[in-house]
């Protein structure tokens, strides 16, 4: 369908420049360059849309492949001067030195791709120095973030509140005068995960992390006084990551409300082999704790006392009914600001003003923001991996049309300045922008919520086409096949998604998951989780809890103003 519609496009252009070339006369000038014109025409057809695609990498996930938007990118801005010029010998010359030029060109770009690809596993700043490559500016720098992370997220060594600052990330760090740390309020500071104003976040967000943060980290965690509720992650048969989740949100309105320090435990979907160590079968496999490692020794000794049980100084989730852990009360000490929640969500053409689960919504959205406040290494690396295999040839093209040299290897064993270190270093890791991200929910969600086709994903997404005229990325996740191959009746969209086995049928996600290996069924999802976070825009359905989330971490991650294109409502609203 796509050859044949650029085939009868061709031949339409052709027909008009021949008008043209009769209108302009029969003069021997006119027709010289009616001719060499219409030869340009030609050879940029046959490069641009017959020549089939060169090859890509294997493990590259978009849609349509890089390489043809490139040539075609080549054709359109070389060959105008080309044609005009009338002089066919000339003309041809000029063609095949610039296809040579291409090729070495495109061969560059595979080579400093390829370098990156090496690295993948050891990318920081001191193993890039060393390797003489350019900063991949798609990937982090992982250690240097956990490392920079785990000083925000601990109390100093003399016992101060962390660096919370107004300076942002390592420039607070390292500038900013300790004196002002150690004096300063703890209640007149804020988070460093929380991106954006109070505007452009749920209604108090800021303080609501700061306080979950305080609650769950005091600074004394042998202090007798200290209450504790250990609870393992859902693992039922079903559960998803975002069920496991929701219970975990509540379980922290549960601890919050009767003054207990929460403590998760055995985490199923992180006992795999990808997980090392005491992360194994933990959630830091994936994102910090949720509380101090002394606070969680110190709740497993009480797990051993008989009078700890009795005196009720320690409890667990099958302390509690399900009722209690699902739809529990909403903590109540900020007041209810769920009723100030902007209306940025559309159903339907119209936002959503008001439901019965607002309360539930946007404490989801806190919970979830806290659990999730900071990536582990682990994690970290696997986000490297998958905005490599989907941006990374676009981010080598990127720089190697910056530095403008014969070979990727550019000499950056340069010591960095201040600015770059401290201040540009905090800065995202490049994606294609504007970008919206797509979770296309269907096969077994039929029986809990309204499935519709991925037509209807992608009206919305024409929707925000016309308002945003530059927008034509999207990062797909769904699980299944068919969406993938209708991204193909969309040639005007570049289509991102991770490379995973994919559904074919109806199947349960039970046994989908099961099929792929608890490994790769966990990474996948989060990877995708966490992209969709970072996007402009997004389009999904409430009616699914993952999207729920998704919509939550957007909420809370200065990202209110964006909007949420549904395609459903929630099923309790």
């Amino acid at each position: 369908m796509e050859g044949n519609n650029g085939h009868s496009s061709s031949k339409s252009l052709e027909r008009v420049l021949s008008r043209k070339a009769v209108q302009a006369g029969s003069s021997a000038p006119c027709k010289i360059w009616a001719t060499g014109f219409l030869c340009g025409v030609c050879i940029m057809y046959l490069f641009g849309v017959a020549l089939p695609p060169l090859l890509v990498p294997q493990n590259r996930s978009v849609y349509p492949p890089l390489r043809r938007a490139i040539l075609w990118n080549f054709t359109l801005t070389e060959h105008d001067g080309v044609a005009a010029t009338g002089e066919s010998a000339s003309a041809q010359g000029k063609i095949e030195e610039r296809k040579r030029n291409y090729h070495a060109t495109e061969a560059r770009i595979v080579q400093l791709y390829n370098a990156w690809s090496s690295m993948l596993n050891t990318t920081s700043d001191e193993v890039l120095k060393s390797s003489d490559l350019p900063w991949p500016p798609h990937l982090d720098d992982c250690k240097l973030n956990v490392e920079r992370n785990k000083r925000f997220d601990s109390y100093g060594d003399n016992g101060t509140f962390p660096h919370w600052t107004l300076w942002k990330g390592s420039l607070g760090l390292e500038l900013l005068n300790q004196k002002y740390s150690e004096n300063a309020n703890q209640y007149r500071q804020y988070p460093p995960w929380i991106v954006g104003s109070d505007e452009e976040n749920y209604p108090l967000t800021r303080r609501v992390q700061r306080d979950i943060w305080i609650h769950q980290h005091p600074p004394n965690c042998s202090d007798p006084s200290l209450w504790f509720l250990v609870a393992d992650w859902e693992s039922l048969p079903g559960f998803g990551i975002g069920a496991q989740l929701a219970g975990m949100a509540g379980l922290l309105a549960i601890a919050i409300k009767e003054k207990r320090i929460l403590v998760t435990n055995y985490y199923n979907r992180a006992d795999h082999n990808g997980c090392h160590g005491a992360s194994r079968s933990s959630w830091s496999c994936y994102f910090f704790v949720e509380t101090s490692s002394d606070c969680r020794k110190r709740a497993f000794e009480l797990m051993k006392r008989k009078a700890s049980w009795a005196e009720g100084s320690v409890k667990v989730k099958e302390n509690y009914t399900s009722k209690q852990i699902w739809v529990g009360r909403i903590p109540r000490m900020w007041g209810e600001p769920w009723k100030y929640l902007q209306p940025t969500t559309e159903i339907n053409g119209r936002l959503i003003t008001n439901h019965r689960k607002m309360d539930r919504r946007w404490w989801i959205a806190q919970a979830t923001r806290y659990l999730m406040r900071f990536p582990t290494e682990h994690m970290c690396g696997l986000l490297n991996v998958a905005r490599h295999s989907a941006f990374g040839l676009e981010a080598a093209k990127l720089v190697l049309e910056s530095i403008q040299n014969d070979s990727p290897k550019v000499g950056t064993t340069r010591t960095k300045s201040d600015i770059e270190r401290l201040v540009w270093s905090d800065h995202k890791p490049y994606i294609p922008r504007p970008l919206v991200s797509m979770h296309v929910r269907m096969g077994d969600k039929a029986c809990e919520m309204s499935v519709v086709g991925f037509e209807e994903y992608m009206k919305l997404a024409g929707n925000l086409r016309r308002r945003f005229p530059s927008l034509k990325n999207i990062w797909l996740s769904t699980e299944m096949q068919e969406v993938v191959e209708k991204t193909k009746l969309y040639p005007d969209w570049n289509f991102y998604f991770t490379n995973v086995a994919r559904q074919g049928g109806n199947i349960t996600m039970a046994l989908y998951e099961a099929s792929l290996g608890r490994e790769t069924s966990t990474n996948y999802p989060l990877v995708n989780f966490m992209m969709a976070t970072e996007a402009d825009f997004f389009v999904g359905a409430l009616g699914s809890t993952w999207c729920y989330l998704i919509d939550g971490m957007r909420n809370t991650g200065g990202k209110v103003m964006s909007g949420y294109l549904s395609v459903n409502k929630d099923r309790f609203w």
